[in-house]
């Protein structure tokens, strides 16, 4: 699954929405650095319709008809299902991250959201603090001299930092 699939899933879970309101709260939780269209919203939402996922309903406001999207107990357990088994660049991309965090709460086993932010904090114990040339062969980040990378260095250092201080306080790892 995608991000914007978890997310129209994942807002769906509180409560039924347009496709409008659904794309403002997906705009509003991925930023604009990473924009998607109202035809990329359409095709998830019908697929989901296809699928089970998901049910319509509509109703008249001011006159016009509007489709309203619902969560089904099939999209529940398969939103959860993804949730539970994140991998990959849904781990290792701090926006994909973010999403797949937004919505955790929607897993009912701590235990099983726990899994998922072990699995987050092994990729930040993994080689994430260095830059990668364009052959993918690793940099010393000391060698940088360039104020700017150093500072995207400095900047990288300190995110990961804080989120890892953050995950170890949550599963209660003491270090």
């Amino acid at each position: 699954m995608n991000v914007v699939e978890i997310m129209t899933l994942g807002f769906l879970a509180e409560g039924s929405a347009c496709g409008y309101r659904l794309r403002k709260k997906m705009e509003r939780l991925n930023g604009y650095a990473r924009p998607f269209s109202d035809g990329t919203l359409h095709t998830v939402t019908g697929r989901f319709l296809k699928a089970g996922y998901i049910g319509e309903s509509f109703e008249v406001v001011n006159g016009r008809r509007l489709r309203q999207f619902h969560l089904e107990p099939l999209g529940r357990s398969k939103l959860i299902e993804e949730l539970k088994g994140v991998n990959g660049y849904m781990l290792t991309d701090i926006t994909k991250w973010s999403v797949v965090l937004s919505f955790l709460s929607i897993i009912p086993d701590e235990e099983d959201r726990r899994a998922v932010l072990r699995r987050r904090l092994g990729v930040l114990d993994g080689d994430v603090r260095r830059l990668y040339s364009d052959g993918m062969e690793p940099l010393d980040n000391e060698s940088i001299t360039d104020k700017y990378r150093r500072a995207n260095i400095s900047i990288h250092d300190a995110e990961i930092a804080a989120e890892r201080a953050w995950l170890t306080g949550e599963l209660g790892i003491k270090e």
